[in-house]
């Protein structure tokens, strides 16, 4: 229920001239002509056993008064109506804290202007009690302050006669049901916090990107445009200008997530293979290394690589291979054989430079080339530029646009494919990949881990 205070704002904290406040000043309109004592609702006494309950009607007679006054022709849209009015707080059934209308013979009673503090008599609700429970825990230094107030105003209340105190009770706790509803009710009170921001602060106005007022009230004749904001001085402009690069050099990231991401990195890197003893790297020379780089089936480590970046795939033989036959399963691997040529351009001799800088643009960017790739604009004339002068970098623009393109999408694809997850499964089952190892591969195995003995020495 919409109360107006000295400063022209309502209860809930909105001003005279909201939204809200104009639905309010109708419903209390609406009220008002049903406490009309000659066209309004009939409000009675009614007897019931060994007790009257004063002041009340019911609620079938609210909606036969909706119907009648304001031409409502169906029922449903006058009890919803009602309904609405009841939530707000304008009349509420006195044996329900559910501020709702049922159209039958539920009492109700209109909740007068300013409701005071009482002290309620009857017992307390659950959700009554936890919330005591709660004060009380909160307040235990000053409780006793508190309980001695209560006990005056008792006395005080005490005073007054049984069956004004008996209403003053019901609309003591109307008021709370809808200031503070129980649970699974609707908060008619509840304000938006933006919306009351805008309010409190009528000249601030919001800016779009186009550097437009958004605000409607900006166009009001009644809005008043707010005072120009004080220039900066050079020296505050200094300030501010060393503070954000200051910023701009800190670092975001913790150390710790830096120093795990490290760990697990090194963990499958073949850098470990430089901290084997030097005994053993003599044994070895470069054996292994070539075996396990040329080697078809790639080990678990170096699959688990694959997945920290696409740099892992493309400088690993085998990654290239699984990449690039994933491409051509999905018909999408020009991008990959274009960034492949390129690459293989720039280790070619300077005499085989231009015919082959020829043949990659026939294929791959000439108008109806057969394997044609998608580049910016940008990126291809500057690559037609290029080539009439034809070197090793002519691609350059061209590849780190088809480089960034694989990276954020068929990268992506790839790691979360299916060929990829049966290969890195295959890997883990340790018992049959055992079976097949080789004598060679179990010396490897025991020359990285350490377990080679040392060379004899003979005289």
């Amino acid at each position: 229920m919409a109360q107006t205070n000295s400063f022209g704002q309502t209860s809930n904290g909105e001003t005279d001239d909201s939204p809200n406040m104009l639905v309010y000043r109708k419903m209390e309109d609406l009220i008002a002509r049903m406490q009309d004592e000659k066209n309004g609702i009939p409000i009675r006494t009614v007897k019931s056993f060994l007790s009257k309950i004063p002041s009340v009607f019911s609620g079938s007679d609210i909606v036969q008064w909706l119907v009648k006054n304001l031409n409502i022709e169906d029922q449903v849209e006058a009890l919803h109506m009602g309904t609405l009015m009841a939530a707000h707080g304008y009349f509420f059934p006195i044996s329900d804290h559910v501020l709702t209308l049922k159209d039958d013979g539920t009492f109700y009673r209109f909740q007068v202007c300013l409701t005071c503090s009482t002290v309620q008599f009857s017992a307390l609700e659950s959700m009554e009690n936890e919330s005591l429970a709660r004060l009380q825990r909160a307040f235990a230094r000053k409780w006793e302050f508190i309980f001695m107030q209560a006990e005056a105003q008792a006395k005080v209340d005490k005073k007054r006669d049984k069956i004004e105190r008996k209403i003053l009770d019901s609309q003591e706790r109307a008021f709370w049901d809808v200031h503070r509803p129980v649970p699974g009710c609707v908060n008619t009170t509840e304000v938006d916090i933006k919306k009351s921001s805008r309010m409190k602060n009528p000249h601030k106005t919001r800016k779009s990107v186009y550097g437009l007022q958004n605000d409607i009230r900006s166009h009001s004749p009644t809005h008043t445009p707010a005072p120009e904001a004080k220039q900066p001085t050079a020296e505050e402009l200094q300030e501010q200008i060393k503070f954000w690069q200051a910023q701009l050099d800190r670092h975001r990231l913790k150390m710790s997530k830096v120093a795990e991401g490290h760990i697990v990195y090194m963990i499958y890197s073949e850098s470990k293979k430089y901290l084997i003893p030097s005994r053993v790297q003599i044994l070895l020379g470069l054996t292994v290394c070539v075996y396990v780089l040329c080697s078809k089936e790639p080990t678990q480590s170096r699959v688990k690589r694959w997945g920290f970046g696409m740099d892992e795939v493309l400088k690993d033989p085998a990654g290239r291979e699984q990449f690039l036959k994933f491409l051509e399963s999905e018909f999408s691997s020009e991008n990959l054989r274009f960034w492949l040529a390129v690459q293989e351009l720039k280790r070619r001799p300077i005499r085989e430079v231009p015919t082959r800088v020829q043949e990659i643009w026939q294929e791959f960017l000439a108008p109806g080339a057969p394997s044609a790739i998608n580049v910016d604009s940008k990126s291809y004339d500057k690559t037609t530029q290029n080539v009439k002068d034809p070197g090793r970098y002519a691609f350059e623009d061209a590849q780190e646009h088809i480089y960034k393109l694989m990276k954020s999408d068929s990268y992506s694809r790839f790691i979360r494919s299916s060929a990829y997850q049966e290969l890195l499964q295959a890997k883990k089952k340790s018992g049959s990949f055992q079976d097949r190892r080789t004598s060679f591969e179990k010396f490897t195995r025991n020359v990285v881990s350490g377990c080679v003995p040392p060379p004899r020495v003979t005289a």
